[in-house]
């Protein structure tokens, strides 16, 4: 059986300038090292390749407690617009991304989810289901959850978080919103 195939709506306007984001990269792994750490460089990589700033990179532990002073840490740092984590989604019991993360979270970004999973069943199909990605806002900062895998940080930038953090993506996107997220 064949997946129907995504259209997404939007578009890039190219005549306009593109604003820098600056943007943290957290790999949660209890076995990668800065060497072996494929999906953050992929992450860095693109992040760049797109002109935005790589703020920060990094490597945790799968422990709830790290991931909270990592994240809490960028974000009061105050030079860290947005923050994308790699690895600790899946449902083995050390993923604890999802765990530490999503109390943090200010406001919760469900569609995230929901997006990120239709992107990925055309690539995996129902191996979906084993991912638990999430987004949210922490303190005015965006910090999307993806899994550690390659393929699933190459969907979820190419095809998510890189559109909707482009100040040129129409009709709307996340960066357009950023001087207005800790507002009262």
């Amino acid at each position: 059986m064949n997946a129907p195939t995504l259209s997404p709506g939007g578009r890039i306007d190219e005549k306009l300038t593109l604003v820098p984001v600056r943007i943290a990269v957290l790999t949660i792994s209890d076995t990668r090292d800065e060497e072996s750490d494929t999906s953050g460089h992929v992450l860095a990589e693109r992040i760049t390749g797109a002109g935005h700033q790589l703020a920060d990179k990094t490597i945790v532990k799968d422990d709830v407690d790290q991931i909270r002073m990592q994240v809490k840490a960028w974000v009061a740092s105050g030079t860290v617009d947005a923050i994308i984590t790699t690895g600790g989604t899946g449902i083995t019991g050390r993923d604890v991304t999802p765990e530490a993360v999503e109390p943090l979270f200010d406001k919760k970004l469900d569609g995230f989810s929901v997006v990120f999973h239709m992107v990925s069943y055309q690539s995996v199909g129902l191996s979906t289901l084993q991912s638990r990605a999430t987004a949210g806002l922490v303190g005015g900062v965006f910090v999307f959850c993806l899994p550690g895998s390659n393929g699933a940080v190459r969907d979820g930038w190419d095809k998510v978080i890189a559109p909707q953090l482009d100040s040129r993506h129409g009709p709307c996107n996340m960066v357009e919103l950023m001087p207005r997220l800790l507002e009262k």
